[in-house]
């Protein structure tokens, strides 16, 4: 009965390992959001501190990590661990950015949702159809 128990035990904890590593790499959920000037855009990283996420922006591709430690300090045991401690996203911006460099206008990180700001540029004239 312990090796079936003890079996089981790691099973669930392999699990648990491969469960996490899949949302790191599918991990953080974006929204853009586009208006007249700016690229807003939205990246939910719950659980991480302001200290921990880098960004990086060249050209159009946006770079997002985050690490965060592991800490043991009330001696609790580890059942499960599904959250992501790592992510390491890099995506393109689907609009060409004003200048590279300040393209940045804000990035405010706040109750996990990091929020960036990206100045524009304008493609072309409007044409009125009469």
């Amino acid at each position: 009965m312990g090796l079936v128990k003890s079996m089981a035990k790691e099973m669930m904890k392999e699990i648990g390992n491969k469960s996490r590593e899949f949302y790191e790499f599918i991990l953080p959920p974006i929204d853009m959001h586009l208006d007249e000037k700016n690229l807003t855009v939205l990246i939910d990283i719950p659980g991480f501190e302001k200290k921990d996420i880098k960004l990086s922006l060249e050209e159009n591709i946006l770079s997002i990590q985050a690490c965060k430690e592991i800490s043991n300090e009330d001696n609790r045991k580890m059942i499960c661990n599904q959250r992501p401690n790592i992510i390491d996203k890099k995506f393109r911006l689907p609009v060409d950015i004003e200048n590279e460099d300040g393209a940045v206008s804000s990035a405010k990180y706040s109750q996990g949702v990091l929020t960036i700001i990206i100045p524009v540029q304008k493609h072309g004239k409007e044409i009125k159809i009469e």
